[in-house]
């Protein structure tokens, strides 16, 4: 079974989720004051914090009156229950996180001395430390259930909506069953399931080897499906809307440069992707613009989530320069960069593993550099659905997505173009 043991986890904690944690809004710009705290914060816990991160598997589910079984303990959760059932769960792993008990040490002295702000910086920046571990964690696990054709599923916890807080009391007694063994930090659990040091999390990942179900639960995450009202802290807005048209393809059609005689692209082109999926793409995430010398300049926008295992969003830019059709539309430059204040991207596994690694291969992966659009039609890659972009044949998916995406939205402006023409 696996196990998983880190005494020192490496922590850094994306700045925009900690200034979420802080209540602040995602365009504010903090003081001077505030940005001397939050530096403080962090200053203090990379020198003293003690952050552990500790998992193992747990076989043996059983299902029964809409309760789960674990390893012998019964839990009444209906959102574990439907999570695991769901996606044909056939094991769990139970985690265990904790920016350790320094950090909250460190605080109630901070209060005690009359520093309030102080003590408020360092005790959300134990928050956010908890979260961030959880994502690790997450990252790790997901790497291990794909190495093993596996899926992770979302990870729920006691006190979640639908959870009795108490349960921890159960839950802790599964992960750590022997006080002998060995283990990276102390934990320990109160009678009411509270948690002691109390910047710490208990949590249940479910394994499956069906991946297809394991996709459709990320329904499942738990920001996406509470309705708590007025949440400041929620990743994922409750109700979900398509993202507003950054521009109508039409406006583009009725350009004043002088159009071609003939298509240049194969308007009849058999495509990756059905045409329905086309159209609605070439609305609402591309945007197409002539500029000086007839070049095309095309941006899109490609949201997803990071994988099953943690389902976080992600957004991320393209850019396509290409020659005008007398050219043969070759494509003379291409760039994908995570969309601006996107922090989806930071979630992935690959970049947990090797930020460095993942992110120069995003930048410097340029295909069909040179060559003309039409090429994108009898371009062979490996069809990967998967929205993150942690290995080479899932990002290559995605750029073919986008040139079919452009080719589809240009071919069916040149032939309007044409027959205008014609007539």
């Amino acid at each position: 079974m696996f196990e998983l043991i880190e005494a020192h986890p490496p922590v850094n904690v994306p700045e925009a989720e900690y200034q979420r944690l802080l209540g602040y809004p995602k365009a504010h710009s903090p003081t001077a004051r505030s940005l001397e705290l939050a530096a403080s914060a962090r200053q203090w816990y990379a020198a003293n914090g003690r952050p552990w991160i500790y998992a193992r598997e747990v076989a043996g589910l059983e299902f029964r009156d809409g309760r789960v079984r674990i390893g012998g303990q019964e839990f009444s959760s209906s959102k574990l229950y439907d999570s695991l059932t769901g996606a044909r769960a056939r094991s769990v792993v139970l985690v265990a996180v904790s920016a350790g008990k320094e950090c909250e040490e460190r605080a109630r002295q901070l209060w005690q001395e009359a520093k309030p702000d102080e003590y408020f910086f360092l005790e959300v920046f134990g928050s956010a430390v908890v979260e961030h571990l959880v994502t690790l964690a997450s990252g790790r696990l997901c790497g291990w259930a794909d190495q093993a054709g596996l899926a992770l599923l979302p990870h729920y916890s006691p006190g979640y909506s639908g959870w009795d807080i108490a349960d921890q009391v159960k839950l802790w007694q599964l992960i750590h069953p022997d006080q002998n063994h060995e283990f990276p930090g102390a934990l320990a659990v109160l009678e009411t399931g509270m948690l002691h040091p109390k910047k710490s999390l208990l949590a249940v990942f479910g394994v499956t080897p069906d991946v297809q179900q394991a996709r459709r639960a990320a329904q499942l995450i738990p920001c996406e499906n509470c309705s708590l009202p007025g949440c400041q802290y929620r990743r994922s807005p409750y109700l979900r809307t398509l993202p507003p048209p950054i521009e109508d393809i039409h406006r583009l059609q009725r350009s004043s440069e002088r159009p071609a005689q003939r298509p240049v692209l194969d308007r009849l082109a058999k495509y990756s992707v059905n045409a329905r999926a086309l159209q609605k793409w070439s609305h609402e995430r591309l945007r197409l613009e002539t500029v000086a010398g007839g070049v095309i300049t095309a941006s899109f926008r490609y949201e997803g989530t990071t994988c099953s295992s943690m389902g976080r969003p992600l957004e991320f830019d393209y850019q396509v320069k290409l020659a005008g059709p007398a050219d043969d539309y070759k494509i003379l430059e291409t760039a994908c960069a995570p969309a601006p204040g996107d922090t989806g991207h930071a979630q992935q596994c690959s970049y947990l593993s090797d930020a460095g690694a993942l992110m120069q291969s995003i930048a410097t992966e340029k295909p069909l550099l040179g060559r003309p659009l039409n090429d994108v039609l009898a371009w062979v890659r490996t069809p990967n659905p998967s929205a993150c972009y942690c290995d080479q044949e899932r990002r290559l998916h995605k750029w073919g997505l986008v040139f079919e995406v452009i080719h589809f939205a240009l071919s069916q402006r040149e032939a309007e173009a044409v027959a205008a023409a014609n007539s």
